[in-house]
């Protein structure tokens, strides 16, 4: 492994886990907004036994190095959190991984797999929206006075709108455990880089690259989604060239945390199976 190999890896927390051997196929986490790589652990150590696991925080995020964070320059679009995915998997030598990303870092995924597609072979997409803003025929799920409100309560009182958001974000029928768990994420993460990558998120819009993607995808949706509602999900998988779409009995934004057995059967059918899900 080169230093810059190492160094890239550093940068973006990456650890790995799971099956060793020259032919065992890796599957790539990676998380969203405000979280950072264990946000996955009640998925992950599901696919050890047959999968090389790898974990990454965005850069900013987690425990990467946030010093690296580049607001102005790679880091003012998705696309700059697309390079550092691709960095990460040119320094890991991988091709044909299944990578499963969370919200916006699920664009974030398509963007990469648009550019370097035969550097995936599965996409599992949780929770995805390419567009959080309404817009004539395009339901997003907010208006924009709405994001600008929310950014407004970021900038005003950062831990006062994590501890409203984290709710609303889980579900507020969800454990109260996952919900704290959740809002010391939030707190945890560097305010200004925090309120940065939501202005990123939330006024992004990734939706040309849909048809583009040519990867075998599932989408996983929360019935119950005020971040990414349902439309969002039949938009995104009707957008794509091979798409199916699993709905997900939960409420909120983190399926994956609140209905992790169900998120895993989703995932285990669609990777040994190729019939939609519906």
């Amino acid at each position: 492994m080169t230093p810059s190999a190492t160094s890239i890896l550093e940068r973006s927390n990456v650890t790995i886990s799971g099956a060793t051997g020259p032919n065992t196929p890796a599957i790539v986490f990676l998380h969203g907004l405000g979280g950072d790589q264990s946000d996955w652990r009640l998925v992950a150590p599901h696919f050890e036994d047959q999968y090389r696991v790898v974990l990454l925080d965005l850069v900013g995020a987690g425990k990467s190095d946030q010093a690296a964070y580049s607001p102005t320059a790679k880091h003012s679009t998705l696309a700059g959190h697309a390079d550092d995915l691709l960095e990460v998997l040119s320094a890991l030598a991988l091709h044909d991984v299944v990578f499963v990303g969370h919200s916006v870092a699920s664009m974030i995924g398509v963007i990469a797999a648009v550019r370097e597609p035969e550097r995936f072979s599965k996409m599992v997409l949780v929770s995805p929206s390419p567009r959080f803003i309404n817009e004539k025929g395009y339901a997003g799920g907010f208006e924009q006075k709405d994001i600008n409100e929310l950014l407004a309560a970021m900038e005003g009182d950062y831990t006062g709108w994590a501890n409203g958001f984290a709710p609303v974000m889980m579900g507020q029928k969800e454990s109260p455990e996952l919900v704290m768990s959740l809002t010391n994420s939030f707190v945890r993460t560097n305010p200004e880089i925090a309120k940065h990558f939501a202005r990123v998120t939330f006024f992004s819009d990734t939706r040309a690259e849909l048809g583009f993607l040519t990867i075998p995808t599932l989408i996983v949706q929360s019935a119950h989604d005020i971040i990414a509602p349902l439309a969002v999900g039949h938009y995104i998988n009707e957008q794509l060239a091979d798409s199916r779409m699993k709905v997900v009995e939960t409420s909120g934004h983190c399926p994956h945390l609140s209905a992790p057995q169900e998120t895993l059967s989703a995932v285990d059918h669609f990777l040994h199976h190729e019939t939609a899900l519906g």
